[in-house]
């Protein structure tokens, strides 16, 4: 069964979100409240690469709207080790409905969540005592004791309808842990080949956050990539073409990258797969560098002026044997 949400159109009565959020905030905040990771119990896994790939933003826009939301508005929470959101006063205005088959959903999601507390921080507004009971056998001594530590002042009010699903998350979990080990060998091959191209990095770890550097790789290439007219919104695209950032044997990924895309520029090709065929092309040659890129389309430089004078020669017919130039043949006497 197809899932979906409804927001209600109180949403937008609500004088915070009318008057106190930003357009940005509401756009953020309805992504929150619908995308396809949301579950009935308002806790559900996602990542911030995740919405930056599906909202068009960079990581660092995500990572600015996640800490107005937790610190200003006060309305969600997120554990950045389980990667697991909650949204505050989602079981207040959506766990309002029993019966066996909401609670055995509502069961079923319970128990994937990795982060008791978040379960206590929905619990809180839960008003249907059955559901409740339900959330607070899940959490443990320590959660339910602070239970009433948690204000609901200044908060906003979560207006979502929801229907509870069939969800069988079993095949995204075994697509995530495939995935993981498949790319397991082809990363560690990587991190040798940077190891040994910029040994400094091992020598100097304090230099070098990885994270920080994978952040800046991708703004660096989605600014590219929006500025040069390759597609702003065209959000999938852009997260096919960041794969390679982690999914390739370059040695220098994003500077790559953007060499690519110049070169689609240059031939007005502002295309994914023009950008990808030339990427696959390298790799093939195994040309993990600009710097051995670059040598190698010079050493080519000089190529087609030697085949086009041989193939010139090689495309007259060839001279009969026994056949003599007479140069005076034609001229009168």
């Amino acid at each position: 069964m197809a899932k979906y949400r409804m927001v209600r159109t109180d949403f937008w009565k609500n004088p915070i979100v009318s008057e106190e959020m930003t357009p940005e905030d509401k756009y953020f905040y309805l992504y929150l409240l619908t995308n396809p990771h949301t579950t009935q119990i308002g806790i559900y896994k996602i990542t911030k690469k995740q919405m930056a790939f599906d909202l068009g933003y960079s990581i660092e826009s995500v990572h600015s709207l996640m800490e107005r939301f937790i610190v200003h508005h006060k309305v969600i929470r997120y554990n950045p080790e389980t990667r697991e959101l909650a949204i505050k006063n989602w079981g207040k205005y959506n766990l309002h409905k029993g019966g066996k088959p909401v609670m055995d959903c509502i069961y079923s999601e319970l128990k994937d969540v990795e982060d008791l507390s978040l379960i206590q921080y929905i619990s809180v507004g839960i008003q249907k005592q059955e559901i409740r009971s339900l959330f607070e056998s899940f959490c443990g001594q320590k959660e339910l004791s602070n239970c009433n530590d948690v204000s609901d002042e200044n908060e906003i009010d979560t207006y979502v309808e929801t229907e509870c699903e069939g969800l069988d998350d079993t095949f995204m979990q075994r697509y995530t842990i495939r995935g993981q080990k498949e790319n397991e060998n082809k990363k560690e091959n990587k991190k040798q080949q940077q190891e040994a191209f910029n040994p400094n990095i091992e020598e100097k770890p304090d230099i070098v956050n990885p994270l920080h550097n994978n952040q800046k790789d991708v703004k660096e290439i989605v600014e590219f990539w929006d500025v040069n007219g390759f597609g702003f919104s065209n959000v999938n695209a852009k997260q096919q073409l960041l794969a390679w950032l982690d999914d390739s044997s370059f040695l220098q990924p994003k500077d790559v990258m953007i060499k690519a895309m110049n070169i689609a520029c240059a031939n007005n090709k502002r295309r994914l797969s023009y950008v990808v065929g030339i990427l696959k092309n390298w790799e093939n040659e195994s040309l993990l560098t600009v710097e051995e890129i670059d040598a190698y389309h010079e050493n080519q430089k000089s190529v087609p002026k030697h085949r086009q004078s041989t193939e010139s020669f090689k495309a007259g017919r060839d001279i009969p044997s026994g056949f003599e130039l007479d140069l005076t043949e034609g001229e009168e006497d």
